[in-house]
């Protein structure tokens, strides 16, 4: 017999780093999840990814309390942030964009470190091949302030 749903959330948490604190402890807490076991569950399954990347993570849960996660690879602006070098600024402390983007470059990437971007991002994308992948990073990147050279 089928499990009976009762809903989905979304969540951007830092791989490696889920705590039972603010903001996945409530979030989880109201809809009746086992915070611990999400925790334990989410930081096993990104103990192979880079410590502190951001995951958008989709959370189905269900009446008898049980969840299922589907983790997706980071935002395509962390990648370019990381591979563009860009240091954190602001009043977070984190890495931004151009403030004119399309008219003042900020930083700028290479074509290979864009085709390495679009191929760990295939999975997450509604590209068919690598090219169209690097197209739409492309628009992220150019969106950004980020220049690719060669």
């Amino acid at each position: 017999m089928a499990k009976k749903l009762a809903g989905k959330m979304k969540l951007q948490i830092k791989a490696g780093q889920a705590t039972p604190s603010p903001p996945v402890g409530p979030a989880l807490g109201q809809r009746g999840i086992n915070i611990m076991e999400f925790c334990k569950a989410f930081n096993a399954k990104t103990a192979d990814m880079e410590p502190g990347a951001p995951c958008p993570t989709v959370i189905t849960y269900y009446q008898d309390k049980s969840f299922t996660m589907d983790i997706k690879t980071p935002p395509a602006s962390y990648f370019l942030k990381k591979a563009a070098g860009l240091k954190p600024v602001g009043k977070r402390n984190r890495p931004r964009g151009g403030d004119k983007p399309g008219r003042v470059n900020i930083a700028s990437i290479t074509a290979a470190q864009l085709r390495e971007i679009a191929e760990a991002k295939m999975v997450d994308l509604s590209a068919n091949d690598v090219e169209s992948a690097m197209k739409i990073i492309l628009g992220s990147a150019k969106s950004m302030g980020i220049e690719v050279k060669g």
